[in-house]
């Protein structure tokens, strides 16, 4: 794409595209070629106050909106958004890397959440108990809070809003998304179709930009709540910045995840999904499993794992029998090519090494290939730190309660999973791992949208997590009513000076 036809990446503010003024922008590359596909602006601050301000405007009519007709634009953007997943999988794998196929699937799980927010009719439900005392009735409503805002990591660029703005629209907020710098399209494009199924200008707003930005978002007295999905490091920042803000914060942050595979696990199905949990997107899922726990003699599986690792095609994410796409960036691929090369400086065996991968046709591609270390202990760099590339790290322990006890002494709670078939082990598992998201015989257990997401520990900040029951109180401000009425000729009888009801 020659220079003069590069496109600028507009914000979205009042229903409009809108071409920032801004001095600094960054090129969007794909990650298989190093070709710039795009051009994105750093939002001004000024960009960032008109966009909450009309955030604000809209929300004043957009509150008073009746429950049945935001159920029904959800359905419509649930219907565009079904329409539009080729197109949206297309632009994640340009500017993201990952593959088709696992570009698709990102989008369907967005759509998830969409079609759970079409259900906002009776999310928003309410309480009511009649006669808790004479002629008295309690009951609660769940109001909207005013302007949310968004803060995504460049790993999803469609799933990550969607467990944000959908739920928050739909009960009756206004919204300001700051999608990663790094793959922006994709997202905008959402935002359009949200906008497109009849969402009143300025319900639903995008500025774009790095952490300037999200500090205007943290810092800006007229946003009410912020939510964040990416890196420890930045989520840790956005949460005591917005909390000192006085504004509500969720952040869900990095992890480390384990997969459990005990003796009697379906070794076939256990080791396909073990690599589809380590390799899938190139590693760089905040969900990946990408610590493995094998035990007793589980690790006479190594060689097969490390066979089936090599048997696995690197190659551009538009070419649909590739299964490990590019990361995301240069920066990307140096950090985990450097953090392999510590692994071994500590002591690791490295089975299989993907560094200085090459794809013909895409030299230039920020190719990482498979990688499989055993021998991890913790202490080790490529144990403590999260990877976020291709590598898979093996330990080996000789008992269930071992393996529980090595995870559970890990600070972050993301998910984890266990391979077995014992009903005994596998309940043992749940009840006694200090993980928020468990897994059995199921890799990667991110839940369907109509339950939390409810990663712990190091691995969250704030009590309540997106999709499911949680999203709808993180959005909402709960009101108790506590009503009596007087029938008009009632007599007032005597004076009641303590705090009972009677």
């Amino acid at each position: 794409m020659s220079q003069a036809n590069i496109p600028n990446v507009p914000l979205y503010i009042n229903g409009e595209h809108v071409q920032s003024t801004s001095k600094e922008w960054r090129d969007v590359l794909n990650p298989a070629t190093q070709e710039v596909v795009a051009r994105v602006p750093f939002a001004t601050k000024e960009e960032v106050d008109r966009a909450v301000a009309n955030a604000k405007e809209a929300f004043k009519t957009w509150r008073n909106t009746s429950l049945a007709q935001r159920m029904r634009i959800m359905l419509k953007f649930q219907q565009l958004l079904r329409d539009n997943i080729g197109p949206l999988a297309e632009l994640i794998t340009r500017e993201h890397g990952k593959t088709l196929p696992d570009a698709e699937g990102e989008v369907m799980r967005g759509l998830e959440v969409v079609e759970h927010a079409c259900s906002i009719t009776s999310l928003q439900l309410g309480e009511l108990a009649e006669n808790v005392a004479g002629g008295v009735d309690v009951y609660t409503i769940h109001q909207p809070i005013g302007v949310g805002a968004g803060i995504t990591a460049f790993n999803f660029p469609v799933m990550l809003p969607c467990f944000m703005f959908p739920i928050s629209v739909a009960c009756g907020n206004t919204f300001v998304l700051k999608p990663s710098e790094q793959d922006p399209t994709s997202s905008l494009f959402l935002v359009e179709l949200a906008n497109k199924a009849g969402l009143p200008p300025g319900v639903l707003n995008v500025v774009h930009g790095g952490p300037d930005v999200a500090n205007m978002i943290c810092d800006h007295p007229d946003i009410k709540a912020v939510s964040f999905i990416g890196s420890t490091h930045v989520g840790t920042h956005v949460y005591r910045r917005a909390s000192e803000a006085g504004k509500r914060a969720q952040c869900m942050m990095g992890a480390k995840n384990h997969c459990i595979v005990l003796p009697d696990a379906p070794k076939d199905q256990a080791i396909n999904n073990l690599l589809g949990a380590a390799f899938g997107a190139a590693g760089q899922r905040c969900m990946a499993n990408s610590v493995v726990v094998l035990v007793g003699k589980t690790k006479e599986w190594i060689p097969e794992i490390v066979e089936r690792s090599k048997a696995m095609k690197v190659g551009p994410g538009s070419d649909r029998k590739a299964d490990v796409g590019p990361l995301v960036s240069k920066a990307a691929k140096e950090r985990v090519e450097r953090l392999i090369g510590i692994g071994v400086e500590q002591g690791a065996k490295l089975l299989l090494d993907g560094r200085n991968c090459k794809v013909a046709g895409n030299e230039a591609g920020n190719f990482v290939g498979p990688t499989v270390f055993t021998g991890v202990k913790a202490g080790m760099d490529i144990y403590e730190q999260e990877i976020f590339g291709p590598a898979m790290c093996i330990v080996e322990v000789e008992t269930l309660d071992e393996a529980i006890a090595f995870i559970n002494a890990n600070p972050n709670g993301n998910g984890t999973s266990i391979f077995t078939s014992s009903g005994w082990a596998a309940r043992k598992f749940q009840n006694e791992i200090d993980v928020g998201q468990v897994g059995i015989n199921v890799p990667i257990p991110v839940p369907v949208a109509y339950f939390s997401f409810t990663g712990s520990r190091a691995s969250k900040l704030g009590d309540l997590g997106p999709n499911g029951k949680q999203a709808v109180l993180f959005w909402t401000q709960t009101k108790t009513v506590t009503a009596r009425w007087y029938a008009p000729d009632e007599e007032a009888g005597q004076v009641n000076t303590t705090i009972s009801l009677k």
